[in-house]
């Protein structure tokens, strides 16, 4: 038996895309998961949790709202770790406010005031972002390497109305005070774009920028960004709660590259596909940059490469009866 059986772990946010992955790899090694969703009664939101393997002995699902005061006291209460994936991720927002920044620093702040009064809690793993780090508003250049020490700069993040970019930010600067003040032993996974397989059977955001491309979007985005196999994310939570040494944040990104670069790989997994010839605007391609890899790899991180993670998504979209084709 691994040193995991039997071990209580709790996951926030359990139906969503990376959270689905953490729940079935801590089954996977035999942990117990209490898992948190919205609705515990919306079969969209648990049935694949509940198909997964081991979930029928170790699952626990339990209804929490992140906005609600002390309601992840009782589930928090008897684990050893935790996992804090439930934040939003959208881009089409009325009022930011309500709909981004609330439930990512509240919701945060919340579930850290759980994890205080729960004696047995060893470690924190939250879900960060690369939003949380890259932003700090020094030009990108293809030469320049962005790692753990970078932050956004939410000043910068409020001018340019990057509302994702700015509750990501604020919620890890929130949670980063709120631990050291009280002693919680902390760790942050900041993944870039994220893709790779779907668990659940809804459209994830990340997922969808994929989709587009392959759904007959006549454009591609001008617009570099990191990319990351959902795998490697869920993996790296849980090493980062069970390496004893593993301490203060993790960037998790396998390659920057330009939507041009993404069409080009889809065109040569998928000859046949129509694919976006041009790109959204006639302004010279917005310039990559590089995301160190050395903290990650001290998590065990191999990094499935960029090109197996498009095509493991096309194959889940397509399989899922997303794509068009």
């Amino acid at each position: 038996m691994s040193s995991s059986a039997g071990k209580v772990v709790c996951v926030t946010g359990a139906s969503g895309y990376i959270a689905s992955w953490i729940v079935k790899f801590l089954l996977h090694r035999g942990y117990t998961v209490k898992a948190t969703v919205r609705d515990t009664n919306d079969p969209k939101k648990i049935q694949h949790l509940l198909n997964l393997d081991g979930a029928k002995e170790r699952l626990h699902l339990f209804k929490a709202n992140l906005l609600e005061e002390g309601s992840f006291d009782s589930v928090v209460q008897g684990c050893h770790g935790v996992f804090h994936t439930a934040s939003p991720f959208y881009h089409d927002v009325k009022d930011p406010q309500v709909e981004l920044l609330d439930p990512a620093v509240k919701g945060t702040l919340n579930v850290l005031q759980s994890c205080v009064k729960s004696p047995s809690l060893k470690r924190v793993v939250l879900t960060s972002s690369t939003a949380a780090v890259t932003y700090s508003g020094k030009p990108r250049t293809p030469d320049l390497v962005v790692d753990e020490t970078w932050f956004s700069n939410p000043d910068l993040c409020k001018e340019s109305k990057m509302w994702y970019v700015l509750s990501k930010t604020l919620a890890e600067d929130a949670a980063w005070k709120f631990a050291k003040e009280n002693n919680i032993d902390m760790v942050t996974i900041n993944p870039a774009m994220v893709i790779g397989p779907l668990l659940q059977p809804v459209l994830n955001t990340s997922a969808a920028s994929v989709l587009n491309i392959v759904n007959g979007a006549q454009t591609f985005p001008n617009a570099s960004v990191g990319w990351i196999n959902v795998k490697d994310v869920a993996n790296a939570h849980i090493q980062a709660y069970e390496i004893a040494s593993a301490s203060g944040r993790y960037c998790l990104v396998e390659r920057v590259v330009h939507y041009s670069e993404i069409v080009k790989i889809l065109r040569d997994l998928y000859p046949t596909l129509q694919l976006p010839e041009k790109c959204a605007d006639d302004k010279s391609y917005v310039p990559t940059y590089q995301v160190s890899k050395e903290k990650a790899k001290s998590l065990g991180i191999e990094f499935i490469p960029l090109e197996v993670s498009l095509k493991e998504t096309v194959e889940s979209l397509k399989e899922k009866k997303f794509t068009k084709f």
